[in-house]
């Protein structure tokens, strides 16, 4: 009897975020079909939308469940705010963050060529309380929680912080590739001089 190769030992479901992370990563957001994925992922279209609604869906649930985990790590932090250190928490979270961006952005950039499947994107984004303004309020939800504990500064812009961190690990996944090695900065160093410096604007004196 035949063995099965890897893919078709795997749940049809895994199979499908498989697929559509790896196609989404080659060709990009826009040209990854429902029919190309559904192919790759050895099943029908209709197989693929017995378990995503639309193609926005399977975009949403890949960046959460094939990228690095930031949405889990900074709810977690705010429930529990006054666990670690304030720096070693930012530090985490910006390596988390640059990591999901360098790994996010190749996947999102092509909606930037078609505005319209830009907003169609936008707009499920929004039904399904997702989108990338989301990181965003929850760092300013932890960092509030810590400014409610005195560990940051009672004057300091958690929002404003918050934004400023997040993007700049945003700014890591493409400034760079320009620059003269065309290398971005090694991530545990760009997380710990980020924290440091953002620590040094909004900790309580």
């Amino acid at each position: 009897m035949e063995s099965l190769g890897p893919m078709e030992q795997k749940p049809a479901r895994v199979r499908v975020l498989d697929a559509a992370h790896e196609l989404m990563l080659t060709v990009g957001l826009a040209r990854a079909t429902t029919k190309e994925i559904a192919r790759a992922a050895g099943c029908s279209e209709a197989a693929l939308y017995k378990y995503f609604a639309s193609k926005e869906e399977l975009f949403i649930q890949v960046l959460h469940e094939r990228l690095p985990r930031l949405t889990p790590l900074l709810r977690s932090l705010a429930a529990e705010p006054g666990r670690g250190t304030p720096e070693r928490n930012l530090t985490e979270i910006a390596r988390q963050a640059a990591l999901f961006y360098e790994q996010s952005f190749p996947i999102a950039a092509s909606l930037y060529a078609e505005m319209q499947l830009k907003r169609r994107h936008d707009q499920a984004m929004r039904e399904m309380g997702s989108g990338p303004h989301v990181p965003i309020e929850e760092l300013d939800a932890y960092l509030r929680a810590e400014q409610a504990l005195g560990r940051i500064g009672p004057d300091a812009d958690t929002f404003a912080a918050a934004s400023l961190l997040l993007g700049a690990c945003a700014q890591r996944a493409f400034a760079y590739d320009a620059s003269p090695s065309g290398e971005r900065p090694p991530v545990d160093d760009f997380a710990a001089r980020l924290a440091r410096t953002l620590l040094a604007g909004i900790a309580d004196a």
